[in-house]
């Protein structure tokens, strides 16, 4: 019988780091379906779905025992079952001055309007005009039967001259 977990891994970033999660994965006969790798604030963090026979995930424990032993940090974690969003996709861009709240106010309105985040990416860069430090994220949402793309438009856009913030809204793909 198949399963999938997913593998949350943490550590130090240097060469040979996903090289050793693929091994570890295939030692235990699993198949890498999925993953989101990226450095981020010094480190090597990343998240990986893997499928595999139930009965081989005592060898992916052990493979990964060795690789927290070499001082990357992983876990194991079960998936739930595949939970399906009702609605239409969206696709989600921001950018504005960065400041503390950005991320709260966006995903209270979202939330509020039971938007579901599927997918959500955020960076910080200088700008190039002025100098100042940019707030980008972008995101992949559902948004539920009954609410139009345009009410989270306008949502979004009430706190946008709160926050000083420029949003685009566009369909995405399904």
């Amino acid at each position: 019988m198949k399963t999938s977990v997913i593998l949350s891994a943490v550590g130090g970033d240097r060469p040979g780091l996903t090289q050793g999660l693929a091994e570890a994965v295939l030692s235990a006969g699993g198949n890498w379906l999925e993953s989101q790798l990226s450095h981020l604030g010094g480190k090597y963090v990343g998240a990986i779905l893997v499928e595999l026979d139930a009965a081989r995930t005592g060898e992916l424990e052990a493979a990964v025992a060795r690789l927290n032993a070499g001082g990357l940090h992983v876990a194991i974690v079960p998936t739930g079952g595949e939970v399906v969003v009702e609605g239409r996709p969206l696709w989600f861009e921001l950018v504005g001055q960065d400041r503390p709240g950005i991320v709260h106010e966006v995903t209270a309105v979202l939330a509020g309007l039971g938007v579901n985040i599927e997918d959500f990416t955020t960076r910080t860069e200088i700008g190039s005009m002025s100098a100042e430090r940019l707030f980008r994220a972008t995101a992949r949402l559902t948004v539920p039967a009954g609410t139009a793309p345009e009410a989270v438009q306008d949502a979004l856009e009430a706190i946008s001259g709160e926050i000083m913030v420029d949003f685009t809204i566009k369909p995405a793909e399904a």
